[in-house]
């Protein structure tokens, strides 16, 4: 029955990582749609979230029943427990991959994102991508310092998101005020799926030491 358990804490963490593994495709294609007005490819993201919301609530319901049948402790109750967390993570994650596409759609034909900033919002995306890359590969390799480095990471989001304010709040901006909600929107977005992957990342720190990480500078 012991090794059977085991066998239920793997499933769950696999699932895990094919819940990030989903998310880190969706902020792919979410940010490519956004800047190249790809209609097709919005909507693929944008269905896609409601797959990854019923993958949430199936490893939500396997994970509280097993808890309630195993009634484990220690480590194994920290492993479900992080669980349900790191999964609304990715649900909420998946739900700004959403958004972003959405804006994509809205804006259709048009691209969404004025020229001067699209190597900006590129930037966010790439960096968010790297950000759920890292994180992807931690609920493996259960990697401490690597779990420490994506706060670290998450302060290049943080660096980018000032960056597009500081364009957004110039006085010459030309492209009205619908382009800057769509702009303020956006970089919220991005800025709250790295900010969730922290989240994770902490979960993973605690998991492992049963201690809550503090940022390293």
């Amino acid at each position: 029955m012991r090794d059977a358990f085991h066998d239920d804490l793997d499933a769950i963490n696999q699932t895990l990582v094919d819940m990030a593994n989903l998310v880190g495709s969706a902020m792919n294609r979410a940010t490519t749609a956004l800047l190249t007005a790809d209609l097709a490819l919005a909507e693929e993201v944008i269905a896609e979230d409601d797959h990854i919301d019923a993958i949430q609530h199936d490893l939500d319901a396997k994970t509280l029943n097993l808890m309630a049948r195993q009634q484990p402790v220690a480590s194994d109750l920290r492993t479900l427990v992080t669980s349900l967390r790191m999964s609304a993570d990715f649900e909420r994650m998946g739900d700004f991959c959403h958004h972003i596409a959405r804006i994509a759609r809205m804006r259709y034909p048009a691209t969404a994102v004025p020229p001067e900033l699209a190597l900006t919002i590129q930037e966010m995306g790439d960096t968010a991508e790297r950000i759920i890359a890292k994180v992807t590969g931690l609920l493996t390799s259960r990697d401490l310092e690597a779990a420490l480095e994506v706060e670290r990471d998450d302060d290049e989001m943080d660096r980018l998101h000032r960056k597009l304010f500081v364009t957004l709040l110039d006085d010459a901006w030309p492209h009205g005020i619908e382009s800057a909600i769509d702009m303020t929107l956006l970089g919220r977005y991005y800025e709250r799926c790295a900010d969730h992957a922290v989240s994770v990342a902490r979960r993973v720190y605690f998991l492992v030491t049963g201690e809550y990480a503090t940022k390293k500078d």
